[in-house]
């Protein structure tokens, strides 16, 4: 788990107007319940983390809800409550204190931090857990965990099984240093792997009593700090690599500008690394006497870490989508956040039945991340709000396969759906009729059908707000190529439930009288899909459809004599 607040990702909310946007309308007994619930969940994770070596959740979910703590905090004036690290202190007290790290938000944030300082470097923020190592006479034999900073955990009794760092220098000296502990990967690259949940796996292995030799063999080691080394970087680094510690200086470069550093987090992000990383660190090449170090972040230190791969984004409503067939698929707006440049503002849960069962309300607090990059998807409830907010789902059953073929009241998210195939690629392919020209339609009063738009004149859609002049004699030479569609275009456009690539062949009154076992005759077809076939031929509403574009004089719905326009 993170080991220090985001004071410096705070920095960017000081504006008035920021926190004001960001507090939450609550009265004092909403607010105490829920400050006291997120402490809670807060205080539950810390104690998994730390007691048993367990992470219960990714440590960016875990950044993400101390800062929301925190700013709640600051939004109605609370006091901070207890430290995260609290659970953490051991009985061993560290050499040197353990500083921490402040965490800058962004390049802008990279670039205030790097003005006016010289010889600063640029590392990986190996994404593991921090340790003392205290070396006597070259022999490794004591580690102690980071703990609250100051005092920590003994984890010496697993030395003999650590074969992968080293226990064992080439002269026999006094040291003692600070690093990680890291789970080893070959070749990982963080932009496409992630975090493979690198650090919890590490926590969990050293929390036991003992560790087998290959899971020892799993744990290799990073040192960052060498708290009484040379004054130097460039001197402590190459003294390290000569005992051994060849990481601190591969993986070590001075830099002079934000741009420098914006170019090595890009490249340790995308290239492949023995360990799992988390951002990058900023460190001057000088530093205070070990002396002088303390247990809170320094002035020579910083990280700047990589984009969240999911967000905890809070829910403002649910929302109900209904496809064409009566698909109702449940849609969480949220409060934006960003997520790889990206701005999410809702996100689909796909099924009612997974609503039903996860029961997310507004206000609730949700992990949000992007599939293939570009779709958002959920991840997990992170925390639910203490007031649960109503939610009216649709009704089961009231929406399928055969309602809603006309505007009414409940209707209005399936009939426009209806429509937007209709005219999609998938059926007339008519030219700018998205879903958006349909609403407008549709709340204008003009269309209550599926074929009252063959019906329409320049002066009525003139009328309809958001409809230029122009727009409205585009619309209408759309409206015009419908009539000289084939007659499968308008079936498909319909949502004949024919398999892909078949053609129906004949017109409206063969079709509709094909029986299920005609139907299955045809490639493609089996009993389900012929039943539905005859289903939609045989429905009321269809054969209203049918008898009107009859009359609009529609290829394949003509009949002389008898039958569509009796």
């Amino acid at each position: 788990m993170p080991f220090m607040l985001l004071f410096a990702l705070l920095l960017t909310f000081n504006a008035p107007q920021a926190r004001a946007a960001q507090c939450p309308d609550w009265q004092p007994q909403r607010i105490d319940s829920e400050v006291a619930q997120l402490r809670a969940t807060l205080a539950r994770w810390d104690d998994h983390y730390h007691r048993q070596g367990v992470a219960l959740v990714p440590d960016e979910l875990y950044d993400q809800s101390r800062l929301r703590l925190t700013r709640l905090q600051q939004c109605f004036g609370l006091a901070s409550g207890q430290s995260p690290l609290a659970g953490a202190r051991g009985p061993l007290p560290h050499p040197v204190p353990h500083t921490g790290v402040d965490k800058l938000a962004d390049r802008r944030a990279v670039e205030r931090w790097m003005a006016g300082k010289a010889g600063v470097w640029v590392q990986p923020k190996v994404d593991g857990v921090a340790v003392s190592l205290v070396y006597r006479q070259g022999r490794l034999v004591q580690l102690i965990s980071r703990g609250d900073g100051v005092q920590g955990h003994d984890w010496s009794r697993h030395i003999p099984q650590l074969g992968a760092i080293n226990r064992q220098l080439p002269e026999a000296i006094d040291l003692q240093l600070q690093g990680e502990l890291y789970l080893r990967r070959d070749a990982h690259v963080q932009a496409q792997a992630g975090s493979v949940n690198a650090r919890g796996t590490v926590a969990g292995l050293l929390a036991r009593k003992q560790l087998e030799r290959e899971q020892g063999e799993r744990i290799g080691l990073f040192v960052w700090g060498w708290p009484r080394g040379p004054e130097q970087q460039a001197e402590r680094l190459a003294q390290l690599a000569q005992m051994g510690f060849a990481h601190s200086q591969q993986y070590s470069v001075a830099i002079d500008t934000a741009d420098d550093a914006a170019h090595w987090r890009e490249h340790w992000y995308r290239s492949p690394l023995p360990f799992a990383t988390d951002g990058v660190v900023l460190r001057l090449g000088s530093r205070p006497p070990a002396e002088r170090w303390q247990a809170k972040a320094p002035y020579w230190i910083a990280a700047w870490k990589y984009p969240y791969a999911q967000a905890l984004a809070e829910v403002r409503a649910v929302s109900f989508r209904v496809g064409r067939t009566g698909r109702v698929t449940p849609v969480l707006q949220l409060l934006p956040v960003t997520l790889d440049d990206r701005r999410i503002t809702q996100v689909s849960l796909g099924s009612l039945a997974r609503w039903q069962q996860l029961d997310i309300r507004p206000g609730d607090q949700v992990a949000v991340s992007l599939a293939g990059l570009t779709i958002p998807r959920l991840g997990q409830v992170l925390h639910r709000a203490v007031e649960r907010t109503p939610v009216t789902a649709p009704a089961p059953g009231e929406h399928h396969a055969h309602s809603c073929w006309q505007a009414s009241e409940g209707c209005e998210e399936q009939f426009v759906a209806r429509l937007a195939w209709l005219s999609g690629k998938q059926g007339l392919a008519l030219p700018r009729t998205g879903p958006g020209t349909w609403r407008r339609l549709v709340a204008a009063g003009l269309v209550t059908s599926m074929t009252d738009w063959l019906h329409l004149d320049a002066e009525r859609l003139g009328q309809v707000a958001g409809i230029s002049e122009a727009t409205a004699a585009q619309l209408l030479g759309s409206f015009d190529t419908a009539r000289a569609r084939p007659f499968t275009q308008w079936l498909r456009g319909l949502g004949a439930p024919a398999p892909a690539g078949l053609q129906l062949t004949g017109d409206w009154p063969d079709l509709a009288a094909r029986t299920g076992r005609e139907w299955q005759a045809l490639p493609g077809i089996g009993e389900k899909r012929g039943q539905q076939l005859v289903g939609f031929f045989a429905s009321d509403e269809v054969q209203a459809i049918a008898r009107q574009l009859a009359k609009a004089g529609i290829d394949g719905f003509r009949i002389d004599g008898q039958g569509i326009e009796q």
